[in-house]
């Protein structure tokens, strides 16, 4: 049987390379200002970041939108600076792709999943016409997640209480995994794809098999309340955060392989605020932010215990809404920065870059706190002419020394599509679909009274001539030709 080790808040001093970490923040004129930060209360990021585009989430009326800002262009963002818009409903999640830095997913109350091509250099205009439309779920999408290493495989997980995994190459599902019994809170894949796990409000933390949709492992989380999960690299451990039953925040340690009781929890403080934890396997460093608060604490995990050694933690007055994380290859090598937040401060319509750094005298490359990490090349790049499920692949490795600048050669080509059914697992998904929005319910209900209107004048057409042809009928009964 498993023993719960309660750890204590103390931090405990050990030898460790990451001891003293700092957060440094960016100055105001590398920040990104006067950007309306969508007011939404959903528990998601609202922001996404690669090496070449920032992106994030904005208030707007009549649908979703969101912006795209090239990372160069610091500085205050104009009023009628272009959006992407054509979502109909709020947009709840985005991510962008992690082999091609130009495609983005993004989801919406409008219950679609769409995929956007982003022009060189950033939009000049509006851009309302998305590369692909994806309608499989029966709800508001509330989560997108790219798959680790296949490119063009895209995870979704709707209010629908299902997850659906979309072959891009042909812009249709291939499976539905439909396990949970409420709305799924949180996707997490392990490092080479072949497991994910998740968090839903039914209490319970899970870990999947994606291939065949099959539960391995299941914890009814009572006494420690899921909300977020995250996988701990190859150590075959999870990390999540959630509330206790004195409602308190709390981190747990999962093996996962056995999920019958953590292997330890530790409570953080009486805050109210969702917890999100951020992990990098190349340092084996925890980040803990919560969502409200002005901080960031920061650990170190390692497959023996204590197993979470308490670092440091960065200080700032300015509550977050939201974070977006650089991708590796996005960062300063030559400053040692190892994790780079890109902090949404809604109250002032600010985005504000946050550099963990190493401190380091020399200003060589310094190789051992930058390991060999997944790049920009998927491990598989295409599925269009094989069948799914496919064995995983580890992702493929690169040096940050010499190639964390160098971009991906890859392009999108957006199939073509022709409206049909679209079943997964012998189920119709787009059969009966109700109306996603308020607006498109009076069109549906407009176009419905036309067809009626249009029935009704054609019925009594039809009754006039029916009329016409019996009085004929009778005439040429009664003609004296026929006496």
């Amino acid at each position: 049987m498993t023993v719960i080790q309660t750890m204590s808040w103390r931090p405990q001093y050990r030898s460790s390379k990451f001891r003293n970490v700092y957060g440094k923040v960016a100055n105001r004129e590398h920040c990104f200002d006067g950007i309306p930060i969508t007011k939404n209360v959903h528990d998601n990021h609202f922001c996404a970041v690669n090496a070449r585009f920032l992106a994030i989430v904005t208030e707007s009326a009549g649908g979703g939108s969101f912006l795209v800002i090239p990372l160069e262009q610091t500085g205050r963002i104009e009023p009628n600076y272009p959006k992407v818009c054509g979502h109909q409903g709020n947009v709840l999640d985005i991510k962008w792709n992690p082999f091609i830095d130009n495609i983005i997913a993004s989801c919406s109350e409008d219950t679609s999943v769409r995929i956007w091509e982003i022009p060189e250099g950033g939009l000049k205009r509006n851009m309302t016409e998305a590369l692909l439309e994806l309608h499989g779920h029966s709800r508001r999408v509330g989560l997108v997640e790219w798959h680790p290493t296949t490119n063009n495989i895209l995870f979704s997980a709707g209010y629908d209480y299902k997850v659906l995994i979309w072959n891009l190459d042909v812009g249709e599902p291939v499976k539905m995994i439909d396990c949970h019994t409420d709305v799924i809170l949180c996707i997490s894949f392990n490092t080479d794809g072949s497991l994910l796990t998740t968090t839903c409000k039914d209490k319970k933390l899970r870990v999947i098999e994606p291939r065949s949709g099959r539960v391995l492992q299941e914890a009814n989380c009572k006494n420690h309340r899921v909300n977020r999960v995250v996988f701990l690299g190859n150590m075959k451990r999870l990390l999540t955060t959630g509330v206790s039953r004195w409602n308190t925040r709390q981190i747990a340690l999962w093996d996962q392989e056995d999920l019958s009781m953590p292997l330890i929890e530790e409570e953080i403080d009486g805050l109210s605020g969702l917890l999100f934890p951020f992990y990098d396997a190349d340092t084996h460093m925890l980040y803990l932010a919560g969502k409200g608060d002005g901080n960031i604490r920061y650990y170190e995990i390692s497959t023996e215990k204590p197993y979470l050694s308490y670092l440091m933690e960065f200080r700032s007055p300015a509550p977050q809404k939201g974070l977006g994380v650089m991708p590796k290859h996005g960062l300063d090598v030559s400053a040692c920065e190892v994790f780079r937040f890109y902090k949404l401060v809604t109250l002032k319509g600010l985005i504000e870059p946050i550099s963990m750094i190493v401190p380091r005298r020399s200003d060589s490359y310094q190789e051992d706190i930058y390991p060999m990490t997944p790049g920009t090349e998927p491990a598989r790049p295409c599925l269009c002419l094989q069948a799914f499920p496919l064995p995983s692949l580890d992702p493929v490795l690169m040096s940050l020394k010499e190639g964390y600048k160098k971009s991906s050669k890859m392009v999108f080509k957006a199939p073509i599509k022709e409206k049909k059914s679209v079943v997964v697992n012998g189920i119709d998904l787009l059969e009966n679909v109700p109306p996603r929005t308020e607006n498109e319910l009076l069109r549906m209900f407009f176009r419905q009274q036309d067809e009626i209107r249009r029935l009704k004048e054609e019925l009594a057409q039809k009754d006039i001539r029916i009329r016409q042809l019996q009085l004929e009928l009778k005439n040429l009964r009664n003609s004296p030709k026929n006496c």
